[in-house]
């Protein structure tokens, strides 16, 4: 599968040059480029940065499965088509699993992992009543995405969570349409929430950053991340949640920064 990306500098890969490895983005469930694009710019002042779709998100094609393996697979092809050896490998949530799984499969294409607010286990919560509202949805008959905000309103009564989805409906009253492809996901919530028994590690250079008021990531999970990453760091980002790249971008960015940037001082 070819995945969208969107690069920073915008030409990055159209004469990939590999003297400064690049690092590379993977958003979480329902997340895209889009999302990422201030982030990915600011990152970009530091070294070149490459934010992908994956499968059944924004851009990039949908797919009848959505396994670890497969976004691992997607990422492989994307690097291999435009001839990417090493990266910089980053991750929120979903993407910070895929990532994850990428670098124990592959620690030879992976410089350094960032993992941001994630562990290898598999949780218990479900977003299945998001994609269900979503489904539900009737987008023949709305006429703008104000409108379909106030339908999605008592499904999904958090502003900050329904604002966020509906990015990823785009058209126009009449023709309005999910980029998300919502029954895959849907199908395979349980595999999402999990995480691929995988026998094995990997001496990969790895950061897991999480929000100080989130749960996703906690300290009985340290030992099953260096089960899997030896050589891994733990940092917290103060008065973040689960989403700590937007609620506390500055603090993440310098995280970020002084860990993959090994040459360089950041304030």
């Amino acid at each position: 599968m070819k995945l969208y990306s969107q690069s920073y500098p915008s030409d990055l890969l159209d004469d990939f040059n590999d003297d400064l490895i690049p690092a590379v983005i993977l958003p979480g469930l329902f997340g895209s480029t889009a999302n990422w694009r201030g982030f990915a710019k600011a990152l970009s002042d530091h070294r070149p940065v490459i934010v992908l779709d994956q499968r059944n998100h924004g851009r990039s094609p949908h797919a009848e499965t959505h396994s670890y393996h497969d976004l691992a697979s997607d990422l492989l092809r994307f690097l291999d088509d435009h001839g990417i050896e090493k990266i910089k490998l980053c991750g929120h949530s979903m993407g910070g699993k895929a990532s994850m799984v990428f670098s124990l499969l592959h620690s030879e294409r992976v410089d350094q992992l960032a993992v941001l607010d994630i562990a290898p286990v598999a949780y218990s919560h479900t977003h299945a009543p998001y994609l269900e509202a979503m489904i539900d949805l009737d987008l023949r008959s709305i006429a703008s995405r104000a409108e379909a905000d106030k339908l999605l309103s008592e499904p999904i009564a958090d502003t900050a969570t329904r604002l966020f989805l509906l990015q990823s409906l785009v058209g126009s009253a009449g023709s309005f349409e999910w980029r998300l492809n919502l029954h895959t996901l849907l199908e395979e919530m349980p595999t999402i929430l999990s995480f691929p028994e995988m026998l094995m590690s990997s001496e990969v250079n790895a950061l897991f950053l999480n929000g100080q008021n989130s749960d996703y990531v906690r300290l009985e999970h340290h030992k099953v991340i260096k089960e899997h990453f030896p050589q891994a760091s733990f940092k917290q980002i103060p008065g973040a949640g689960h989403w700590l790249h937007a609620e506390q971008p500055k603090a993440v960015l310098a995280a970020l920064v002084n860990f993959l940037e090994k040459d360089k001082n950041y304030d």
